[in-house]
């Protein structure tokens, strides 16, 4: 809404500048937008390179709810570990992790699980993405071979053939390496390569 100054003079105007800053400041304190939207391209980005469709077919990644899951989980994890040694992105790997939560929270109200367990789930699939972080970091150091990772935490246990499972660890060898030449600030843009 615009006033108008009419035979107003000068100092009604510099009364309104001050109304306009106040305005300002409580519209940032109490508006509805969210700090982590910053965040939604990556994380919408990682879960399009997860759903891919190479993953299943060639990879032999279930096309399951868990399957799903361990996939977004597993780019995820790469992305997140990306970002671990840079300081200027802690918050926004906090931030990609708290949209990761709600979205998992929201898949999993989607397929009717009621309020009183969603957050047990929740807690399990935290704890799931902990340990894969953790794997990964392992694997992604050379510490441990990344197709034993994967057999754990992917394939859970139940890994497919060797050339499936080839495929996968090629692919997300690839896919890290290519995350280390990206810039910092394209990853956080939602660029992945």
């Amino acid at each position: 809404m615009e006033y108008r100054l009419g035979k107003q003079g000068p100092a009604q105007f510099s009364v309104y500048s001050g109304h306009r800053k106040t305005m300002s400041i409580f519209h940032r304190l109490f508006s509805n937008t969210d700090a982590r939207d910053e965040m939604r391209p990556l994380y919408e980005a990682i879960v399009a390179r997860a759903r891919e469709p190479h993953w299943y077919a060639q990879g032999g990644v279930p096309d399951t709810l868990d399957g799903r899951f361990d996939m977004v989980a597993a780019i995820l994890s790469a992305v997140l570990l990306r970002l671990e040694p840079h300081p200027q992105a802690r918050q926004q790997s906090v931030w990609l992790t708290e949209i990761f939560v709600d979205d998992m929270d929201g898949q999993l109200r989607q397929i009717g699980i009621g309020d009183m367990i969603v957050g047990k789930h929740i807690g399990k699939m935290m704890s799931a993405l902990g340990g894969r972080l953790s794997a990964y970091r392992t694997a992604f150091a050379g510490a441990e071979s990344l197709d034993e990772a994967l057999v754990r935490n992917l394939y859970r246990g139940d890994p497919p053939a060797a050339p499936e499972r080839d495929h996968v660890v090629q692919s997300l060898t690839t896919f890290w390496q290519d995350l280390g030449t990206c810039e910092v600030s394209d990853l956080l843009d939602g660029k992945l390569p």
